[in-house]
């Protein structure tokens, strides 16, 4: 191999193995007044594509997400809901446009996700590390 393909392949792989950590390492969050402590993978997703907008103690779901190109949302859609980003983004866009529903809340950043959803009852959204704060529950996607 030529020194351009041994770059280009250890770029993709470096890339590839940050990719596989951000999966590994994402981690769900709720508000602390959410009265759950483990979500299956399909409630997950019922609630992410907004199709599930009260807690069970009719507490209104506020959904809060990072901008579709941001690797970690990406990771996010693929490992923890099972779908893709684009489908994500189709779901949410077919229902602004139909007026059935709305999109989730997007922020720009994990510090600006964590805030929010440490001020927003009945809030949920996503991480990449582990964390372990006032305001804030981790919930264990089963």
């Amino acid at each position: 191999m030529q020194w351009p393909q041994v770059s280009a392949l250890i770029s993709a792989l470096c890339f590839s193995l940050s990719a596989l950590s951000l999966a590994q390492a994402q981690q769900i969050i709720v508000n602390d007044d959410v009265a759950i402590s483990d979500i299956d993978r399909n409630r997950a997703r019922l609630i992410f594509t907004m199709r599930i907008n009260q807690w069970s103690d009719q507490l209104p779901v506020a959904v809060f997400v990072l901008p579709d190109e941001a690797p970690l949302h990406q990771a996010f859609a693929k490992s923890a809901l099972g779908v893709f980003p684009y489908q994500l983004r189709q779901t949410w866009d077919r229902q602004v446009f139909s007026g059935t529903g709305q999109a989730p809340l997007q922020v720009a950043n994990e510090a600006e996700m964590v805030q929010r959803v440490r001020q927003t009852p009945g809030a949920i959204g996503y991480v990449g590390q582990p964390l372990s704060l006032p305001g804030i529950k981790v919930v264990e996607v089963k």
